[in-house]
């Protein structure tokens, strides 16, 4: 039995949130993902399961989401896209999950399978990450998508992705349209640069839905720059890759420190990207300063 008090209460008390990515294993054995989610408990409100990230073949979100809140009694947030799974399958999917028991959702358009380990396979994309949404409201006002009344009806917490270093004006308004359609909280993208993240959330406060500020540690000079290089929506500043060029190993965490330290206190948590070191989501918590604790004068 999961705690009462679920992520989107969480956030509407104001409570600051911290949640860590997990990708699902790539084959049927869990026992690793259990070992590396045990780390956490305790620590982290939820575990966000992706669902094939980079559009590679792996075991589905929502299995391995309901598996952990089971086997560790930790809340999770399954990912879901629109890549792979038509008008019927995503409904299906949907109530698969909220029968689970896993009842918060982030709503992802999905990668292009061309970029992925099976390229043969057809994206379907019937919806995009809008569409995903205003489905999942309906179905938690009681209707499918074609607005007819189901037996029963979800109380999905909704959730969608910004990326702070994009303030264009179609960004923006695709942001609106979500949070309209439903969305009750973001997750953004890495940032390294507060003054990135506060024009971001200057550019959205007339919205008031809670923020959960992307966080991926910095390994290495070597990442940051493929990083930079390679994916698109992350941009790295020259100042900490001039710092992670010219110190030792621990300056990526250190970084990811002060980040959270400057900036907690404007937004409602941190979403950790660790890429696997679950270990360095720990290290992370315990040298930020009253990170569950502190009391937020002003919460986006």
């Amino acid at each position: 039995m999961l705690n009462s008090k679920n992520l989107c209460q969480k956030l509407n008390n104001r409570e600051f949130v911290v949640t860590v990515e997990m990708s699902t294993p790539k084959g049927a054995d869990i026992s690793n993902s259990i070992e590396e989610a045990r780390k956490l408990y305790g620590i982290v409100d939820a575990l966000n399961i992706t669902d094939c990230p980079m559009a590679n073949m792996r075991m589905s979100p929502i299995a391995l989401a309901h598996l952990l809140q089971n086997h560790l009694n930790i809340e999770t947030i399954f990912h879901l896209t629109c890549r792979d799974r038509n008008l019927i399958g995503l409904q299906a999917e949907l109530l698969g999950a909220y029968a689970l028991g896993v009842r918060n959702i982030l709503a992802l358009t999905g990668d292009d399978p061309k970029r992925g380990d099976v390229p043969q396979a057809t994206g379907v994309y019937d919806v995009d990450s809008i569409g995903l949404i205003k489905i999942a409201k309906s179905l938690n006002n009681g209707f499918d998508y074609s607005g007819n009344r189901l037996e029963s009806s979800t109380s999905f917490c909704i959730g969608t992705t910004a990326n702070p270093n994009d303030l264009s004006k179609e960004s923006i308004e695709k942001l609106k349209i979500k949070i309209e359609n439903g969305a009750s909280f973001i997750q953004t993208q890495p940032v390294y640069d507060e003054k990135i993240l506060y024009r971001f959330l200057d550019a959205i406060s007339k919205f008031g839905i809670p923020v959960l500020v992307g966080v991926l540690p910095l390994k290495s000079y070597k990442m940051a720059v493929n990083l930079n290089a390679k994916v698109p929506g992350i941009e790295i500043p020259d100042y900490i890759l001039e710092r992670l060029k010219n110190n030792g190993k621990g300056e990526g965490l250190k970084i990811a420190v002060e980040f959270i330290n400057k900036i907690k206190n404007l937004v409602s948590g941190v979403h950790i990207m660790p890429l696997g070191r679950t270990d360095i989501v720990v290290d992370i918590i315990n040298n930020v300063k009253n990170i569950k604790t502190d009391i937020k004068k002003e919460v986006l």
